[in-house]
C-alpha cells in the first residue's frame, strides 16, 4: 500500500495536458524545459486518472481523483490525493502523512521521514524540492522520441537504486520546449504529458493529468486531516 502511494506522488510531478507539436528539439532543450519549469512552481491541483498494471498476476487497477500540491519556501511539500475511485484519501501537512479509506473505516498513519527512509528517499527529494532531472537521473530519448503530437518522448534512470522507482518514462510538452527555445522562458511549470514509473517487482503505474492549475495560492488547510469517530488508527 505505501509503495503504491509513493509512486502516485513520485507520478504527480510529472504529468500535463497535451500540446502542439514543434520543431525537434535537442535532449539538453527537454530537459532545461522540465527543471525551468519546476524552478517557478509553488502549488498545483489538478484531476487526474491512473492505471496500474500489477506483475505478478497480470491484472490492473485503475482510479481517478483530484490532487492538490503545495511548495512552501522553507518547508517539506504538502500535498493532497481525493480519490473518487476508489473512495480514498491521501494526505500530508509536510510532516505527517495520513492514508484514509472510508470503506474499511481506516486511517494509516506515518511521519513524512518514516514513508520514504531508505530506498524510498528519491520520493522525498521531488516532493521536497521536485528535484533536478539531470542530476537525479540518466535522461535518454526513448526509441521513439516524438509522440503523433510532437511532444517529447523519455526515458529515465535512477542514478541512485530505488525499489519504487527503477525507470521512468516522460512524455514532455511540445510547448513547453518551444517556449524555452524561442524566450528562454518557460510558461507551462508543470510541463509532463504524461509519465509511467516502474518498479523493481515490474509493475508499472501510469498517471494523466487534466484541469492542471498552477501557482492560484492554495490554502494551507487543505492538507490537514481530521479523523473520523470510529475510524481505526493504524501506525507503523
Amino acid at each position: 500500500m505505501i509503495r503504491i502511494f509513493t509512486t502516485c506522488v513520485l507520478l504527480l510531478l510529472f504529468a500535463l495536458p497535451l500540446s502542439a507539436a514543434p520543431a525537434p528539439a535537442s535532449l539538453k532543450d527537454v530537459v532545461a524545459a522540465l527543471e525551468k519549469g519546476y524552478a517557478g512552481l509553488q502549488d498545483v491541483q489538478a484531476d487526474f486518472s491512473q492505471k496500474t498494471t500489477i506483475s505478478a498476476v497480470n491484472r490492473e487497477q485503475k482510479g481517478s481523483g483530484e490532487v492538490l500540491l503545495k511548495r512552501p519556501a522553507s518547508a517539506t511539500a504538502m500535498f493532497r490525493f481525493n480519490y473518487f475511485r476508489p473512495k480514498q484519501q491521501i494526505i500530508s501537512n509536510g510532516r505527517q502523512v495520513w492514508f484514509y479509506t472510508a470503506e474499511n473505516k481506516q486511517v494509516m498513519v506515518n511521519s513524512v521521514a518514516g514513508m520514504f527512509a531508505g530506498g524510498n528517499s528519491i520520493a522525498l527529494s521531488y516532493l521536497t524540492g521536485l528535484g533536478h532531472v539531470s542530476r537525479d537521473f540518466e535522461v535518454t530519448f526513448a526509441a521513439e522520441a516524438q509522440d503523433k503530437n510532437g511532444n517529447y518522448k523519455l526515458e529515465l534512470t535512477p542514478k541512485k537504486a530505488s525499489p519504487v522507482l527503477t525507470r521512468l518514462e516522460l512524455t514532455v510538452s511540445a510547448e513547453a520546449v518551444k517556449q524555452l527555445q524561442g524566450s528562454g522562458e518557460v510558461k507551462n511549470l508543470f510541463p509532463v504529458v504524461s509519465s509511467t514509473v516502474h518498479d523493481a517487482g515490474g509493475n508499472r503505474t501510469r498517471i494523466d493529468y487534466s484541469r492542471v492549475r498552477v501557482n492560484r495560492g492554495i490554502a494551507d488547510r487543505n492538507f490537514n486531516f481530521k479523523i473520523p469517530a470510529g475510524v481505526e488508527v493504524i501506525k507503523p
